[in-house]
């Protein structure tokens, strides 16, 4: 007997699988293959950039503040309730490839008036149904359903990412918040060295003015020297305490001063990293996955819209018992069963379909230029970097050495004025010249420990460490499902 092909060629499809979606292929980066030799010069890595964020940050008091952070920060807990939010939304989306099994109980009493009967007289009957069975399961010939649920996997992928990016920025903006505590506490400890000297100056100007010695000019300029100090206290004392309150809104809770560092000078900065080739970031950072994550969701919608072609087969079905008497019900010869095919096919639409698989092709070519564009951020990110990384080391020499210089300027000035070669304003500039000096020392320190934390961040470091991407936020694993 000859057989028809169209059934088989139906079935065929079915359990195949298949869908509409396009083949993806995957963006050329538009980026240059290797950072700028500007870049990269007079850089000497110690350790590749996919090192734990736990032997990259050395120093053990800033290791227990990003523990704690990760821990206790809301903005990361929401990212994985995200995370855990679209798992769900993926398997109710893969639920739907699966009939679903439902049982349905209908107890029916009715009156059935004179005019209605054969016999004249009111009758009342009674109708009671019990059924097992499915509720319109699509057949999905054309991938719809199959498309729909790549698309939702693709999301979650996504949220996990985002996820995963969330802890990376986290990491980064935790130990800059605490670097930059750890600077504006040593600033404040300069400030307040600054005061006290100031205060025995003047007071030792002070005697010598009432003694002849000196004028009131000296006495005028001690003064000025002291309020001064006074002012820049004030100054980084409010800084130090916003610095701690950003600290803790980070960390989720109060940090304990033993966790921080009062000197800058004192903390352990973190290693040198390589910066490797642009392909090897991209491959790493979590936003980039994301963005590609997304374009692949995209590129699955199209899919669904081109099955919106063809017709759609559903399917109920069922079987139980059903009896006039309740008592009755299950006994033998009750038994009932049911079956229905719906086909749905489009004919004329007012060109709706057509409509929604362009904007399906839009979609995706939006998701392209968001994933070009987190490229070129990534690699603009890493450059400017890794050109400052060199220049801020010359920076901190030329800053040290700058230091040296005014601390002996300052003790010939203060030598020459209680000699009486000079007069004070000499010591008044020296002094107030080597203040500045300092604390443009530190701010170089700052700029150069961060800028190895931002570069850690930029290049996606830590990424892999410790974090499953197959389990993220405890859900189920689902990857490659």
């Amino acid at each position: 007997m000859k057989r028809n092909p169209i059934p088989l060629a139906a079935a065929a499809v079915l359990l195949t699988g298949c869908t509409m979606i396009p083949k993806y292929t995957r963006p050329e980066p538009p980026v240059p293959p290797s950072w700028p030799d500007a870049a990269v010069h007079g850089a000497e890595p110690e350790q590749p950039v996919d090192v734990p964020w736990q032997e990259f940050f050395i120093d053990d008091r800033l290791r227990s503040v990003i523990e704690t952070a990760l821990a206790g920060n809301r903005d990361l807990r929401v990212a994985t309730l995200n995370v855990e939010k679209a798992a769900a939304f993926y398997r109710i989306q893969r639920a739907e490839l699966f009939p679903a099994l439902g049982i349905q109980a209908v107890g029916e009493r009715s009156r059935i008036p004179e005019k209605a009967t054969g016999s004249g007289a009111a009758e009342t009957s009674s109708l009671y149904s019990f059924q097992v069975g499915t509720v319109a399961w699509e057949l999905d010939l054309f991938g719809r359903i199959r498309s729909l649920k790549t698309g939702a996997l693709e999301q979650y992928f996504a949220t996990e990412e985002g996820r995963v990016a969330v802890r990376i920025a986290l990491i980064a903006g935790t130990a800059r918040a605490w670097l930059l505590l750890a600077a504006d506490a040593e600033n404040l400890r300069l400030a307040r060295e600054t005061l006290e000297t100031q205060r025995a100056t003047l007071d030792l100007i002070r005697k010598t003015a009432e003694m002849g010695m000196v004028s009131d000019l000296d006495v005028r300029q001690a003064e000025s020297q002291v309020e001064t100090a006074r002012a820049d206290v004030a100054r980084y004392t409010g800084l130090v305490a916003v610095d701690r309150n950003t600290l803790d809104l980070l960390a989720g809770t109060t940090i304990a001063d033993p966790m921080l560092s009062e000197e800058l000078n004192a903390v352990t900065g973190p290693g040198a990293l390589a910066p490797g080739l642009p392909s090897e970031v991209l491959l790493r950072r979590p936003d980039i996955l994301a963005a590609e994550h997304q374009l692949k969701a995209m590129n699955a919608n199209i899919g669904a819209a081109r099955a919106a072609f063809f017709p759609r087969i559903a399917l109920t079905g069922g079987g139980g018992a059903m009896s006039t008497d309740l008592s009755n019900l299950f006994s033998s010869g009750t038994g009932t069963w049911s079956f229905a095919a719906r086909l749905v096919t489009p004919i004329f639409m007012s060109g709706a379909a057509i409509a929604n698989l362009k904007a399906a092709k839009v979609d995706r070519e939006i998701a392209v230029a968001r994933y070009e564009k987190a490229i070129q951020v990534a690699f603009s990110e890493v450059g400017d970097s890794l050109a400052l990384r060199s220049t801020l080391v010359e920076q901190r020499d030329a800053q040290e050495a700058l230091v040296r210089a005014l601390e002996e300027t300052y003790r010939l000035s203060d030598a020459r004025y209680k000699a009486g070669l000079d007069g004070y304003l000499g010591v008044l500039v020296a002094e107030r010249s080597l203040l500045v000096a300092r604390h443009a020392l530190v701010g170089v320190r700052l700029a150069e420990q961060t800028n190895m934390v931002t570069l850690y961040e930029a290049l996606g470091g830590g990424a892999s460490d410790g974090v499953d991407r197959e389990d993220a936020g405890g859900a189920l694993r689902i990857r490659g499902d």
